[in-house]
């Protein structure tokens, strides 16, 4: 049966609250230990890194228990409805340090709610991607869901990336956590509500764990692209933790371009967010485009290079005293980074049909725990990266939002958040290629 595009749409409608906690824990988390409680950058890098190991736990977990769940509204919705409310709880939480609490002895609450966050984070994330699965066997159909995630994704990114920056700068973290909360609640219930009547498998998994992951890893395809996905994001989360302090010390607008004025209005930061957005948003409908021209592995190779080419882009214009320039830089960003945010997404479920098809078990929870541990660790793992190379080349940390860095913790900076980012992107899409593409066709003909 065919979707209608009130739940293509309905389905997408989930990531916009999705988006906004993982834009919040990748910009704003690593920012706020370092720059408002003071936490040495090498410090809070292993810090965020060590909630990586309360995933490896409570992602397969919840994979597993969402597959077995057995209600009268499904086997997803459930766990999306109640994960809502435990995210945004553990998100406000995590932003409300008691006064005085800074330094190293502020991490047990930080990392606390952080935790708290990530497994509401979990019980969202992991049923939502195994309903990609679920609901159409079409591809043509996932491409046009994906693209309407993608949309609802960007509005999150500009919501997160653009909106909570400038809050947290005039009211505070806590209060711009409170300000997002209803949108996180109410995208992600109005999502289950929406698509309460699509296709589903209501039949729960009866396989052991065990078992369950052993499928899984059989699908080698799969497998490779979890990695290569995850490769990638790591690429995009190292760029996304640098933002905050390249908006500080790599753009230093003179006044007297044309956007000038909204960098004023907005912050540097937000203003780069919302350009990227704006770049996100208009290449959807391309890259849909571009998947039935050319393969989804096609387009996503021209997207990934295309990124490079950008990021390289950027390192010859930072830094940067016209605001203008960087955001205009910033919208073909967004547009190059539509490829990542969109194929790989579409892909993964075609993948997930071969083990349905040729074992009869239907455990999309388990896939989707995999899956969306790539992109959690690449997450987790990118701060602590950036944070090393930010010590390693002398970078001071402040309660007080800036403070004077040397040439060369500056020029550390630069390099580590387009260079860097550039040269693993390059990698992926390579790999891509050359390995992923010809084991891809194998499995998908044998299916």
């Amino acid at each position: 049966m065919a979707l209608s595009l009130g739940q293509k749409a309905g389905w997408g409608l989930a990531d916009m609250g999705v988006v906004v906690f993982v834009v919040v824990k990748q910009l704003l988390v690593f920012a706020y230990l370092t720059s408002v409680l003071g936490v040495p950058v090498d410090v809070a890098g292993f810090a965020t890194t060590a909630v990586l190991i309360f995933d490896m736990i409570t992602d397969p977990l919840v994979g597993y228990l969402s597959d077995r769940t057995k209600t009268r509204w499904g086997r997803r919705a459930p766990w999306m409805v109640a994960g809502a409310v435990v995210l945004v709880a553990g998100m406000v939480g995590l932003f409300s340090t008691p006064e005085g609490l800074v330094g190293v002895a502020a991490l047990p609450w930080v990392l606390g709610f952080f935790m708290i966050a990530t497994l509401g984070f979990t019980m969202v994330a992991i049923p939502y991607g195994a309903m990609a699965g679920e609901v159409t066997q079409d591809p043509k159909e996932r491409s046009a869901m994906t693209a309407w995630r993608m949309g609802f994704a960007s509005v999150g990114i500009l919501v997160g990336g653009a909106l909570i920056p400038g809050i947290a700068a005039g009211s505070g973290y806590s209060v711009a956590a409170l300000t997002v909360s209803p949108l996180i609640v109410g995208a992600i219930w109005l999502s289950v509500f929406a698509t309460r009547r699509a296709p589903r498998i209501d039949t729960p998994s009866s396989i052991s764990p065990v078992r369950m992951l052993s499928l899984v890893v059989s699908n080698r395809a799969f497998v490779l692209l979890a990695v290569l996905y995850g490769v990638m994001t790591l690429a995009i989360a190292l760029i996304t933790a640098g933002l905050p302090f390249a908006a500080i010390y790599l753009v230093a607008d003179t006044g007297d371009t044309p956007l000038s004025g909204a960098a004023a209005a907005l912050t540097v930061l937000s203003l780069m967010f919302a350009a990227f957005t704006v770049g996100s948003i208009l290449s959807q409908a391309g890259w849909v485009f571009a998947s039935a021209r050319l393969g989804k592995v096609g387009a996503l190779f021209v997207g990934l290079m295309a990124y490079v080419a950008l990021l390289y882009g950027l390192y010859a214009v930072l830094p940067s005293v016209n605001v203008t320039i960087v955001a205009g830089m910033f919208v073909l960003a967004g547009m190059t980074n539509g490829s990542y945010q969109q194929i790989p997404w579409a892909i993964y479920p075609d993948l997930m049909d071969v083990t349905r098809a040729q074992t009869g078990e239907a455990i999309e929870g388990a896939f989707s725990a995999i899956w969306l541990f790539g992109q959690k660790a690449a997450n987790a793992v990118a701060p602590l990266v950036l944070g090393l190379i930010l010590n390693a080349n002398g970078w001071v940390e402040t309660t007080q939002g800036r403070v004077e860095q040397t040439a060369q913790a500056i020029d550390a900076l630069h390099w580590a958040v387009t260079l860097v980012p550039a040269g693993i992107l390059a990698v992926s899409a390579i790999l891509l290629i050359a390995v992923y593409q010809p084991v891809a066709r194998r499995v998908l003909h044998g299916a």
